[in-house]
């Protein structure tokens, strides 16, 4: 697994081993990112947020691309060291936060984030549940574009959120949702 482009392009990212975490196959990450640059244009100044992060590799790539600021959320032990390794290995830690435990532990935002990445287990509907409430909790605002990675086979359904793109890869499915407009 690498880091796709960026300042830190073709950096080696470690993962956690076993079936705990499914990292983000780079083709994935890259039609991610693709679909992502075709809505901001640039990810400069961008304070984004890492949710189910496992190796933190989304987030680090919006970071590589200019983002600010990223937080990374993830409960499984293993994982939570491989984001920290990941972060030391870039020297990105003034950057980074790293939050050890459930995305639904979190509490109300200081601020909306401007992007929000979430690649949750898939088949759970843990995505959506995490959306609602964390758009209830002010994470997401008006402003926020959120990328949730879900099966292929799956369907999406936010409460507060509108689908803006849909696309299939291999076996993931990458939703990116937005405000409804006004």
């Amino acid at each position: 697994m690498r880091i796709i482009a960026g300042d830190w392009k073709r950096r080696q990212l470690r993962a956690p081993t076993g079936e705990a975490t499914r990292p983000t196959a780079d083709r994935t990450r890259e039609t991610l990112f693709s679909m992502l640059v075709s809505r901001l244009g640039s990810f400069e100044g961008l304070s984004v947020a890492d949710l189910f992060a496992g190796s933190g590799a989304l987030g680090l790539e919006a970071l590589s691309r200019g983002a600010n600021n990223c937080l990374f959320v993830e409960q499984d032990a293993a994982a939570i060291r491989c984001i920290r390794q990941n972060i030391a290995a870039l020297r990105a830690q003034q950057q980074c936060e790293v939050v050890a435990g459930s995305v639904m532990s979190l509490g109300a935002a200081k601020s909306a984030r401007d992007l929000v990445l979430l690649d949750p287990p898939y088949g759970t509907n843990a995505g959506a549940v995490a959306i609602d409430r964390l758009t209830r909790l002010g994470w997401i605002g008006p402003a926020t574009w959120v990328a949730l990675e879900v099966g292929a086979k799956e369907d999406v359904k936010i409460k507060a959120l509108e689908v803006d793109a849909e696309r299939k890869v291999g076996p993931a499915k990458l939703v990116l949702l937005r405000w409804p407009a006004t």
